[in-house]
């Protein structure tokens, strides 16, 4: 009987997005906000990209780490806004069940990715405050291609189990999701399949996922805040913290906004700010790295001012060449 029932379901073969709201008023603003966002958000991280590798003074451990921080989230900024803009350009905010599937996917593994770097940034700094006569040596090329090639394939991993499961749920109706990307938890309430399993299954998959990570970092910290506390001069703390507070600041924002989304009770009354908290760790997080870094790291913002210098100096030198060759031929003519 139960076979029967499942038969003659008509399964779904795509779903809609209900967005930030039915407002249309508010269309054309979002539009043009989540455009200059991903716009400056990607233009910054290429920059970064691009100073870290141009620069010889960035070629350091903590500073590869970054590059690769800034490609992941180059990555992680195209999976969610893309799509975003579209549906308020086009006012379609339909998704396939395939798309839906692979936008989950790769969210996932670049979000499960971003916890791995991190927590290896951390690492970074860990020994460069705490074990720094050993930071040479413990922290060398090797360590680091393989902590950043652990963390790019530690998020793949995951996230395919994770998708997996969901992917096999049968979706019979209603269609319409109240959110404007394919999450877990609206995936869920979509299912008409037992879900009781599958949620079982994704809390044991985040303990990898997320929560190792996350009490690594937090480990990390509080052992660099105890070493930095037994400095005794206040100079010696702040230079030793300011080492370190770009990424802090880093850490904080992205998990504190993961926390609030995915700890918050998924309640008709808590839904909008849920929705507008995810708005922020998906759009707006990422338009927030680059500006740190680049305001509190001496070395990138020296690295910057090296290069934008270098156009006006070869302006300079061709304006100098030009007129001394003026001058020079002058009394030919």
């Amino acid at each position: 009987m139960q076979r029967g029932k499942w038969v003659s379901q008509t399964l779904l073969m795509e779903f809609l997005l209900l967005g930030l709201g039915d407002a249309r008023e508010l269309q054309t603003p979002l539009f043009l906000l989540c455009l200059a966002t991903y716009t400056v958000t990607m233009v910054g991280k290429i920059l970064i990209i691009v100073l870290m590798v141009r620069d010889p003074h960035l070629h350091t451990p903590m500073h590869f780490f970054l590059m690769n921080l800034s490609g992941l989230k180059t990555c992680y900024s195209s999976t969610i806004p893309p799509r975003l803009l579209a549906s308020f350009l086009t006012g379609d905010t339909t998704i396939s069940v395939q798309g839906c599937m692979a936008q989950f996917f790769f969210f996932g593994t670049f979000a499960t990715s971003e916890c791995y770097l991190l927590a290896a940034m951390s690492y970074d700094r860990y020994l460069a405050i705490c074990q720094p006569l050993l930071y040479a040596s413990l922290m060398n090329w090797k360590v680091c291609l393989q902590l950043v090639a652990g963390s790019w394939v530690a998020g793949p991993l995951i996230s395919t189990g994770i998708t997996s499961f969901i992917s096999h749920q049968r979706f019979c109706g209603p269609s319409a999701t109240d959110h404007f990307f394919c999450e877990e938890a609206p995936l869920l309430e979509l299912s008409c399949s037992d879900t009781g399993m599958i949620r079982i299954l994704i809390i044991i998959l985040s303990f990898p996922d997320v929560v190792f990570p996350f009490l690594f970092t937090l480990a990390s910290y509080v052992c660099i805040i105890a070493a930095v506390l037994r400095i005794p001069s206040s100079m010696g703390r702040h230079k030793a913290f300011s080492t370190c507070s770009s990424h802090l600041t880093v850490v904080i924002v992205f998990y504190g906004t993961l926390i609030i989304v995915y700890m918050l009770p998924r309640t008709v009354p808590l839904r909008q700010l849920n929705k507008t908290v995810s708005l922020f760790y998906t759009v707006l997080t990422p338009l927030i790295n680059p500006l740190i870094y680049s305001l509190r790291n001496r070395e990138v913002k020296e690295a910057l001012g090296r290069v934008l210098r270098r156009p006006a100096a070869c302006t300079d030198s061709s304006n100098q060449v030009w007129v001394s060759g003026h001058k020079s031929g002058s009394p030919a003519n």
